[in-house]
């Protein structure tokens, strides 16, 4: 019976529309709104069907969307997205996950920031377990104001994805956009929202995370200064910190990524797609 089911679902694929998405990418559906009564996806790494929770589309009151995403460190291999109306009908999208193009980085940092002494390594846990907690929150209403801006004009030093090995020994992968910016930069928000975290913290240093609804976040790390206070309400263009050098880093710059749909994503990419999908609703 598990073969047959198995058979069933990849079958069913060949009835849907394919839509590629690399790893730590995401990717923006949209679908009719009259008559959606829900929408579920599978993927290889589900063991059932999952009920997605999908916004309204910020220009087209006929539509909503659902932003999909691909881990990096555990990306799909393929999933399919199934949108259930009232009449019956299905609409079915094939989701195939690509490897993605990123690059290598060797750097040197203090031998703490690779292998934390044993007083800090308590603070390390209960840092990610409140990672965890925040990003798995689901704020039900648009906080955001139209299009993400960058948070900073300045030159990218770092790209998201970039394989990263510190001092031949610890690998990882930047999690997010490395922007130029000598200490006491002014760091503005990407867009309106709430701000969830506020504070230092042993490997990104002072960070902000702002919420802005639906599941997408905004975080900026590495700070030299906060001027936010977790639970305000902010506007896009707030100046929200001031870039630095905290934390794990070879030098000053700011850290700005983005987690949306479920999983740490490029953030550059994610706002061309968001930015995108606004732009061509004015049309």
């Amino acid at each position: 019976m598990k073969k047959i089911l198995i058979l069933f679902f990849f079958s069913s694929f060949l009835l849907a529309n394919d839509v590629n998405i690399s790893k730590g990418q995401a990717v923006i559906l949209e679908f009719s709104k009259k008559g959606l009564d829900k929408i579920e996806s599978k993927s290889n790494l589900d063991k059932k069907d999952k009920k997605q929770k999908f916004m309204l589309h910020p220009k087209d009151d006929n539509k909503v969307i659902l932003i999909f995403s691909s881990s990096y460190r555990k990306p799909i291999k393929q999933a399919l997205v199934s949108a259930f109306y009232s009449d019956g009908e299905v609409k079915k999208i094939h989701l195939l996950g690509v490897e993605g193009a990123y690059k290598i980085e060797r750097l040197s940092v203090a031998p703490s920031k690779v292998k934390p002494p044993k007083e800090v390594q308590e603070r390390i846990r209960k840092e990610l377990k409140e990672a965890k907690e925040l990003y798995s929150t689901f704020t039900d209403e648009l906080l955001y104001d139209g299009e993400f801006i960058l948070p900073l004009n300045s030159a990218i030093t770092s790209e998201f994805g970039t394989a990263r090995i510190f001092n031949n020994s610890l690998t990882s992968y930047h999690s997010g956009t490395d922007f130029r910016a000598k200490v006491g930069t002014a760091v503005r928000a990407s867009n309106s929202g709430i701000v969830r975290l506020a504070k230092d913290r042993y490997y990104a240093g002072g960070s902000v995370v702002i919420d802005h609804g639906f599941n997408i976040f905004s975080q900026y790390y590495h700070l030299s200064e906060i001027k936010v206070k977790e639970g305000q309400r902010v506007k896009k263009g707030d100046i929200i910190a001031l870039s630095g050098d905290s934390g794990r880093v070879t030098g000053a710059h700011l850290h700005f990524g983005i987690f949306a749909g479920g999983a740490q994503v490029d953030p550059m990419d994610f706002i061309a797609k968001f930015n995108s999908l606004l732009k061509e609703s004015k049309n």
